[in-house]
């Protein structure tokens, strides 16, 4: 097996999620926010949620189903957030996810994230689309899609059942070719 990748940019180290960073994630992904828009995180969010959710990264790593990178921030070196490829390798695409602490948003982390990790899908792991969804509520997250070139594929009506409430999301993708490799 492959050692963890780490993924660089300007502002971002993107690496493997280690127990050492339980603290971060309790901090920065106890959120209600945060919760009420990423389908995995409840709230609170509970040092046995966090242990799980990286063990289940590793899992999926270890298996070739899954990166779950954290989120670090250079200038503080601490996880801000979190964001992961689910791979599907019969149909050679990946679906990401990702949040990001709400002290830390409305900088850029996060496209800057996500452009990174989409090039790290098409270059190394080698996949023919990306794509992500998105609650129709959520504008913030629509934006970093649009904003790394992903292109609208649709709505999804009452797709999930949250609380109760049907949420419909919005589906965006990129190909390989879309992104210009």
């Amino acid at each position: 097996m492959n050692p963890f990748p780490e993924l660089t940019t300007p502002r971002l180290i993107l690496r493997k999620v280690a127990v050492s960073d339980v603290p971060a994630l309790l901090k920065n992904g106890n959120s209600k926010a945060i919760s009420e828009n990423v389908l995995n995180i409840p709230n609170p969010y509970t040092e046995e949620d966090a242990v799980a959710w990286i063990a289940g990264g590793w899992h999926g790593f270890k298996n070739g189903e899954r990166y779950a990178f954290a989120i670090v921030l250079r200038e503080i070196n601490e996880l801000i957030g979190a964001i992961g490829m689910h791979i599907n390798t019969t149909d050679n695409r990946a679906e990401i996810g990702y949040w990001m602490g709400e002290d830390y948003r409305n900088k850029g982390l996060m496209t800057e994230a996500v452009k990174r990790v989409v090039r790290f899908g098409f270059d190394e792991v080698r996949l023919n689309k990306i794509f992500a969804t998105c609650f129709t509520d959520n504008p913030s997250s629509e934006k970093v899609l649009q904003n790394v070139g992903m292109i609208k594929e649709g709505e999804l009506k009452d797709q999930y059942r949250v609380k109760g409430v049907y949420k419909s999301v919005h589906q965006y993708r990129i190909t390989k070719q879309e992104h210009g490799l």
